[in-house]
């Protein structure tokens, strides 16, 4: 009978075993989508990011980055402590498990809350960062973000068009008369900008806020739902290494 359950035990950490190297793989994999969101949001929609005044955003991209770092760190220490059956590796790999869900809890807390204060933020910062900053000397990647928002949305001035009359640059000699930027334009030539027609610029209704809080709402629900999803598959994993650090035997000290 002794024997019949030593064997069932060792047969059950060897599932066990297999179970959480297999999970760590995933892990891992896991790890470098989450880095790879984390890089996609602060690289290509940088931009973006200088136009809003609270750094809630960003930082929730920067969070998602290091945790697909240590994710994928802790996704190798798994696969060690996993194969040599050592309980203090198993420990540690525990306690980073609880870090990296920790980590993850909060850029979920800080998307919930920047999703909840997006519109207002929005409203009051947009106009005024386009009519005083566009197209200064020391601000030139806002004049550079805003020309890109234009362009890549098909809108003009934060509500409407009109918001552009109120620009320090418009109402100055190096504007050259123009009544809107050129990105404002259907088909940007130099300018362009002089003629505000429905069939030269973009009439948006709403103007670029209501684009740019779309688009940021949709980036806010692809981080949360990484988080989500990595911070479930994490539980199982937590669950795996508490089974299989109890069906080891105690290291002799």
């Amino acid at each position: 009978m002794g024997f019949s359950e030593e064997k069932k035990e060792a047969c059950g950490t060897v599932c066990l075993k297999y179970l959480l190297f297999t999970f760590n793989f995933l892990f891992w994999l896991a790890g470098g989508v989450v880095m790879a969101v984390g890089v996609w949001t602060l690289v290509q929609k940088s931009d973006y990011i200088s136009l809003l005044p609270s750094k809630t955003y960003a930082a929730s991209a920067y969070i998602l980055v290091l945790a697909g770092v240590i994710v994928m760190v802790t996704g190798v220490l798994g696969c060690c402590a996993t194969f040599k059956e050592q309980r203090r590796l198993l420990r540690v790999y525990f306690v980073l498990l609880l870090c990296i869900f920790l980590l993850e809890i909060l850029a979920g807390v800080l998307a919930y809350i920047y999703y909840q204060q997006l519109n207002e933020e929005l409203k009051q910062s947009l106009r005024e960062t386009m009519i005083q900053k566009y197209q200064q000397k020391t601000h030139e990647h806002i004049t550079k973000a805003v020309d890109k928002l234009q362009q890549e949305f098909k809108c003009c001035g934060s509500n409407s068009s009109s918001d552009w009359k109120g620009s320090i640059w418009i109402r100055s000699n190096s504007s050259k008369s123009r009544a809107v930027p050129d990105s404002c334009c259907k088909t940007p030539t130099e300018l362009c900008g002089k003629r505000e027609h429905p069939s030269n610029i973009y009439k948006v209704e709403g103007g670029c806020i209501t684009k740019l809080e779309k688009f940021i709402l949709e980036h806010l629900k692809i981080i949360g739902a990484v988080g989500v999803g990595i911070a479930c598959v994490q539980i199982i994993g937590m669950v795996f290494t508490c089974c299989l650090y109890r069906s080891l035997k105690a290291e002799p000290y």
